[in-house]
């Protein structure tokens, strides 16, 4: 892509990017294929497709831009491969955008259309000032629809809102307004962003951004004594640095000079970043060592987007983690109808077909990298499927694929250099001894899926679920189908009763029918089609299709039937269906068809709404009673409270009761203090999609007809009755061996069950799944004992250095061999040494405990410092470690390969040691961030968690206070408005410990949200006040956000080194006695063992430490003042 990019001329740009921003009719492939004009907006830097002049369709960020990818090799395009489309493949690109791990998708179709997907990259850059102008002009515009250029005072309210600012109050605009010469009736206007700029840099932490100026020569100073820049000793560097942060031509000159809006702005950019770049290029000399020597970037189960029980499997997340430098990718291979597929076996995730991953892998393999790649397979096929496979991988990669030696009388692996361009396999091999594969958690398990009937809202969820001997875990509803738009299971009888166009019995039911589509067609000019269907007034187990057509209503009999021993559903004797809802689907997109009309089914009558969620007159307790009432999280009300304008959520979740008020601010409803509605409906239906609470989102509105269902149900978190006997009883258990781990829901004791009990007229057995996971478990049983060790000569051929080999046999071990350990498996520290000098030869590949179904991810650090070489991470999870991962892999250019420190492989190393050298000191000081982002509707109150992670001291964390609504500018500050605190960390191997920033929000409930990241290796981290570019959880930059901070990193003199170890040792003394004491409080049985002098004992020695650890404190902090005294000139 890159080549074809420097073939085009700067005139041919040109060109391109005109055409971009007037706009191109495309088709744009989406549900349906659609012709829309695609403009690239330039004021933005974002690209917007419309149906017409007045209302944009979608709009999408270029900084969110991750892939452009050229072709009709995307699904958007599989859909409508048989319909009269006539693009050609180098007509047709798809842009792939967003910040999760499934990314979002535009694909586009055109003429002539490959030249501006070559374009997409150019689109994409600019310097810090103009980033900041067009964030700034898109945030106005969202305020300002009519896009003049000009907003009022009320206007730019709303704007400081959206940008994750809380304006103090009424005159405080007024105030910004007149100290800039504007009055509060006047139109503030963009010009060129000039004062439109002012205005917002007016509400920033600067009292007055412009009023003081950096000269020249200070600003040298500073480069040089507090930043450490030794390049700053050229003056004409200086100067070329200082015009490219100056706003103003005029003032580019030859004596430059800095406002204080402009040295801040040099101070929070990319170019004063705390990492020291040359970290992050190639080291081409850095990759002749043997594999062995290398950490190499991994991931685990790669083909899944999310938890290892029903999500769903894809190509793109093998793209996604080829894209994101992974170099070590796993196929989980498993016999198929004709062909091999992926997934994880015995379980609900989906499959892909191997043919379409290798085809993905092929295109993808070397994007970000050059360096080999090796794909682990976990081989399930038969003799048949594996002699597939072994062609599909030598007619796709061909010369790419590594199927001989580089070296035939090596004694060692070869080099990253030597493996450029390759794949590697790393599969079973014949004739090297038994291979043991990993042991599956998940066999003699049975696993399906479980419908339960939901009492509150009458509805049938699905649930995973897994039988292990007598009892039968299940994990929680499965939503992600409803949120993503996929197609709910048509042959479940039950699955229109959760749908807004049924509305179950009616009082009255075809008056009623009548009445509700009159209303409606008339209040939104109804179309022919719009309907409803209802339970049937004559027929017990019918429904009714209630529809709009010509000006009045017709009614149709949804006749059920049983055939075959399943209910049957259908209009016409010659159509059946297995549900209410497919019927309802297939009408929907098909014409129902009668002698004297032919329609489609259109809009729907919802049910409706009456709010019965809402309490005029109901007490705190009083609404507790009733949610104590309700057994299910998410359960919610809103009550009228004693004062005026003034309300309260109440809500049920994690079997407590919450209470949180919203007040009224004008017309507006605020929830805690910043998240503002128009209404409590809109309230409420925004917290129906997102979370209230941690992962609760308002599910089941309590009315009194459900308190009055339910008066006679006690609340407890051992049992739940179900109605009409589904199940004797639903116990919550914790359970060691539980399949399900962290996301169980509920265990059922399948002995206690009646199983075959039917429900109402539906003849389905609800148990009967209970036989069929057996029957099916069977069959897989006895086909694994068939082939589960067979392995196929034209797989095994492939395979050269890479050769699976059990952990067991500790000796005689060649460097061609890899071992697979699970994550708490890895050998014992008895044995860290034996297991260095293995990992010094060959490889060792480490993977997660099978209890982690819900993807997450465990420590890879202590696995790294012994060596071991793949430590295989969920990368679908955005979490510390694939962070500290990431870290570590920013280095050396982004190759996925890392050289393990020389200690390492020095016959002196153990990892187990305990570190007692401190190498330097790290102090660190937040001083405040800019453009934090804004995750929900409330703004941001943020404080900052500052980690050093690795061979560290247990006191290596440290949190800033919380600076409250404030996501835009904040600012750090200590007691008294005197400067932040300094945290010092003490270093012991900077190659090995890493230097983190987490930013959290802190919500309505005191909780921590996630909002931004960034992890750094120690060895790169620059002195000085320093910009930290934040990123997502993904390790991706995020647009304009970072922090400023103030780094110190002094070396330790040996005279200084046992005032460190002595203070490290206090501080683990002081942990140890404070956990006895701890002891000693709460468990009055120890307090009889021991003497009664003990605890004074230990007081007084707690006590004394403690003086201990304050002297050296202060003596560290007197001998770090006389460096910076020493060792500055800086002037100030």
């Amino acid at each position: 892509m890159a080549a074809r990019h420097r073939e085009l001329t700067e005139y041919k740009k040109s060109l391109i990017k005109r055409d971009l921003e007037m706009g191109i009719v495309m088709t744009v492939y989406r549900q349906k294929m659609e012709r829309l004009t695609v403009q690239v907006i330039m004021e933005t830097r974002q690209v917007a497709w419309t149906r017409t002049a007045e209302k944009t369709d979608g709009v999408l960020d270029l900084f969110e831009i991750r892939e452009v990818r050229p072709g009709r090799n995307f699904k958007d395009f599989e859909r409508f491969k048989d319909n009269k489309d006539k693009h050609q493949d180098s007509m047709c690109f798809t842009i792939f955008y967003g910040s999760q791990f499934v990314l979002n998708t535009l694909s586009l179709g055109g003429e002539h259309l490959l030249s501006y997907s070559k374009c997409g990259a150019l689109l994409r850059f600019g310097n810090r000032a103009l980033r900041i102008t067009c964030w700034l002009r898109k945030q106005m515009y969202s305020v300002d629809q009519t896009k003049k250029n000009s907003i009022t005072l009320k206007e730019v309210k709303s704007l400081l809102t959206l940008i994750n600012f809380k304006v103090p109050g009424g005159r405080f605009l007024k105030e910004k307004f007149a100290v800039n010469h504007y009055t509060p009736n006047c139109m503030l206007r963009f010009k060129s962003n000039a004062d439109f700029r002012l205005c917002v840099c007016s509400c920033r932490s600067t009292d007055r951004p412009d009023s003081s100026a950096v000269l020249l020569h200070d600003f040298q100073r500073f480069l040089l004594y507090q930043q450490k820049e030794s390049w700053a000793n050229n003056l004409n560097q200086v100067r070329e640095l200082m015009t490219t942060f100056i706003d103003d031509n005029m003032r580019k000159t030859n004596d430059p000079e800095f406002t204080v809006g402009e040295f801040l702005n040099f101070l929070f950019s990319k170019e004063n970043s705390i990492w020291d770049e040359k970290f992050s290029v190639l080291s081409s000399l850095d990759m002749n060592n043997p594999l062995s020597h290398y950490w190499i970037n991994s991931s685990h189960n790669t083909y899944l987007t999310g938890d290892q029980l029903r999500s769903e499997s894809s190509t793109e997340a093998y793209v996604r983690c080829l894209r994101l430098g992974c170099r070590c990718i796993e196929l989980d291979c498993w016999n198929g109808p004709e062909e091999p597929i992926i997934y994880h076996g015995w379980t609900r995730t989906t499959k892909i077909k191997f043919r379409d991953v290798v085809k993905a892998i092929n295109e993808h393999a070397f994007v970000a990298s050059e360096y080999p790649l090796v794909l682990s397979i976990e081989e399930h096929c038969d003799l048949r499927l594996q002699k597939m496979m072994a062609q599909i991988f030598r007619d796709v990669f061909q010369d790419k694929l590594l199927t001989d030696p580089v070296e035939l009388e090596a004694d060692q692996l070869p080099s990253p250099n030597q493996l450029k361009g390759k794949i590697i396999l790393k599969h079973k091999k014949l004739n090297i001894g038994e291979c043991l594969g990993r042991k599956d958690l998940r066999q003699g398990d049975k696993q399906g899926e479980l419908f339960i009937w939901d009492p509150i809202d009458q509805t049938w969820y699905k649930h995973y679920c897994v039988i292990s001997g007598n009892k039968l875990y299940y994990a929680e509803e499965n939503e992600l189908e409803y949120e993503f738009g996929k197609v709910r299971p048509q042959w479940f009888p039950f699955s229109h009763l959760g749908e807004s166009w049924f509305h179950g019995r009616m009082s009255e039911g075809r008056q009623t029918a009548e009445k509700l589509l009159q209303e409606f067609c008339s209040e939104s000019v109804g179309r022919d089609g719009t309907f409803l269907v209802r339970e049937s007034d004559t027929f017990l187990t019918d429904c009714t299709l209630s529809f709009w057509r010509g000006g009045r209503v017709q009614h149709c009999r949804i006749r059920s039937a049983s055939e075959g021993g399943h209910t049957v559903f259908f209009l016409t004797e010659n159509l059946h269906f297995p549900s209410v809802y497919a019927l309802i689907q297939h009408y929907r997109e098909n014409p129902l068809r009668c002698h004297d009309f032919n329609l489609r089914l259109s809009d729907f009558v919802p049910r409706p709404n009456q709010h019965q969620w809402f309490y005029s007159n109901l007490s705190r307790g009083e609404a507790e009673e009733y949610l104590l009432r309700i057994p299910r999280d998410g359960a919610f009300l809103i009550r009228q409270r004693e004062e005026s304008d003034s309300y309260a959520i109440t809500f049920r979740c994690e079997s407590m009761v919450k209470h949180c008020r919203i007040h009224k601010d004008g017309a507006m409803y605020v929830l805690g203090t910043t998240s503002e509605f128009e209404s409590l409906v809109e309230l409420v239906n925004y917290y129906r999609k997102k979370p209230l609470y941690r992962k609760i989102k308002l599910r089941y509105p309590v009315t009194p007809e459900l308190v009055e269902r339910f008066c006679t149900v006690s609340a407890s978190a051992e049992t739940v009755l179900e109605p009409r006997d589904l199940w004797e009883k639903v116990s919550l258990l914790t359970d060691e061996d539980n399949p399900l781990g962290d996301l169980c829901k509920g265990v059922v004791d399948i002995s206690k069950c009646n199983v075959g009990k039917s429900f109402s007229n539906i003849s389905m057995p609800i148990l009967k799944i209970q036989n069929d996971i057996s029957g099916q478990w069977n069959t897989y049983k006895t086909i694994l004992n068939d082939f589960r060790d067979e392995v196929a000569k034209d797989m095994s051929d492939l395979v050269v250095y890479c050769q699976p080999r059990s952990k067991d046999k500790d000796h005689n071990y060649g460097y061609k061999e890899v071992r697979s350990f699970v994550e708490n498996k890895v050998p014992s520290k008895s044995k860290s040494i034996e297991f260095l000098r293995y990992n010094r030869k060959a490889l060792s590949r480490i993977y997660p405990k099978g209890q982690r179904v819900d993807s997450s991810n465990y420590d890879p650090y202590p696995l790294w410092i012994c060596g071991c070489h793949m430590v295989s991470l969920n990368f679908q999870t955005p979490d510390k470690f694939t962070q500290l991962n990431s870290a570590l892999f920013s280095l050396n250019g982004g190759t996925g390969y890392v050289l393990q420190p020389e200690i390492m492989r020095l016959d002196t190393y153990d990892p187990q040691q305990e570190m007692k050298t401190v190498k330097f000191t790290l102090s660190v000081r937040v001083l405040g961030a800019r453009h934090l982002p804004k995750t929900g509707r409330s703004i941001a109150s943020p404080f900052v968690e500052i980690e050093l992670c690795g061979q560290t001291d247990d006191c290596s964390k440290f949190k800033t206070t919380v600076c409250h609504d404030n996501g835009l500018n904040p600012v750090w500050l200590g007691p008294h408005r005197q400067d932040a605190e300094i945290v010092m960390f003490t270093v012991y191997e900077p190659e090995l410990s890493f230097l983190r920033f987490v930013v959290f929000e802190e919500d309505m409930f005191s909780d921590p949200n996630f909002l931004a990241q960034a992890t750094y290796p120690v060895k790169g981290v620059r002195s000085g006040y320093r910009s930290v570019p934040l990123k997502n959880g993904y390790s991706e930059n995020l647009e304009l956000a970072s922090l400023l901070v103030y780094v110190d990193i002094q070396q330790v003199e040996e005279a200084e080194e046992e005032l460190y170890s002595s203070s490290s040792q206090l501080r683990k003394r002081q942990a140890e006695l404070n956990d006895e004491l701890f002891l000693y409080d709460t468990h009055s049985g120890l307090q009889r063992v021991g003497p009664p002098s003990r605890r004074d004992d230990l007081l007084q020695e707690f006590s004394y430490n403690e003086k201990q650890l304050q002297k050296i404190n202060d003596t560290c902090r007197q001998k770090m003042k006389e460096k910076k005294i020493n060792n500055s000139k800086f002037y100030s």
